[in-house]
């Protein structure tokens, strides 16, 4: 029954909200994870109530889940409980008077300008997937675009000439992102020299695995950890760890946030902010490394 449930809520959000695939995703394994929790401890869905919800939120906490994942949790439960309610499954919002957990300063990890130079120059560029890979790395600095907006990028959405990107983000919202030099020269070796002798068919997917198929995420997430190792940076990165020094490398060098959220596609300005707090934080380490009474 729950499973149904679940399966009706996640059409639901496919036929009134459009959701996209990655949203889609989310929400199914933030709610298998709730609905696991009810299983174990006997609880019928119509007969959840705040108190229960109160044991979840501890339950999560046990567990060692930081504030933000408890809040997305909380958030695709809220959603979950709303739809139930609309459809008149039951009759009681348990979620009504839910208190989320106060956000924590959540810190990503950036890399340093020197850091993202030695992870661009780890591929061995007398290789055609080497070019590819540094390619790929380059437009990902260049840009800050997640990864699912990078494998998907297509032919048609990049024009070096004229130095800018069209993607398609969270929610399925286009944006206009500029591509500086360095990454338009290599995307063009690429697409020149590389790309016409690993594409099978028709496709204007422009980045292509050696087989011809579309890059994945994950493959693309172990070419980064790979590289980096290569590179000797043994911090904890991934591909948005280069979307992440983008925006804070930019916003050191004086964009200001405004530009900031529209090259990154943030709905809300306050997901940017959090780049000031990296930067106010890297300040404060530097004072204290070179002043003499840091």
């Amino acid at each position: 029954m729950k499973t149904q449930l679940l399966d009706a809520f996640l059409e639901y959000l496919v036929a009134e909200r459009s959701a996209p695939e990655n949203t889609l995703k989310a929400y199914a394994t933030d709610l298998s994870g709730f609905l696991a929790w009810a299983q174990q401890q006997e609880l019928e869905i119509s007969s959840v109530r705040s108190p229960d919800l109160a044991a979840f939120i501890s339950f999560c906490q046990a567990a060692g889940l930081k504030p933000n994942s408890i809040n997305r949790r909380l958030s695709a439960v809220k959603q979950f409980f709303r739809f139930l309610l609309e459809e008149g499954i039951i009759t009681n919002d348990p979620t009504r008077d839910l208190v989320m957990p106060k956000r924590g300063h959540y810190l990503p990890e950036v890399l340093s300008s020197e850091e993202v130079e030695r992870l661009i120059n780890a591929p061995d560029i007398n290789t055609l997937l080497g070019i590819r890979d540094k390619a790929m790395l380059e437009i990902l600095y260049a840009t800050g675009l997640r990864v699912s907006e990078l494998v998907s990028l297509r032919m048609n959405n990049v024009d070096l000439n004229l130095g800018y990107l069209i993607t398609r983000g969270k929610g399925g919202k286009e944006r206009l992102v500029p591509v500086g030099e360095s990454a338009r020269i290599w995307v063009a070796h690429y697409i020149e020299e590389v790309r016409p002798s690993l594409v099978k068919d028709s496709r204007d997917d422009i980045f292509l695995s050696k087989r011809g198929e579309v890059m994945s995420r994950q493959n693309f997430w172990y070419m980064v950890k790979r590289y980096a190792r290569q590179a000797g940076i043994y911090k904890a990165i991934s591909p948005h760890t280069l979307r992440h020094s983008f925006a804070t490398h930019l916003l050191s060098g004086g964009a200001d946030l405004r530009s900031l959220q529209m090259m990154l596609g943030h709905a809300d300005i306050s997901t940017t902010q959090i780049y000031t707090h990296i930067s106010s934080q890297r300040l404060k380490e530097v004072h204290a490394a070179c002043h003499p009474r840091g």
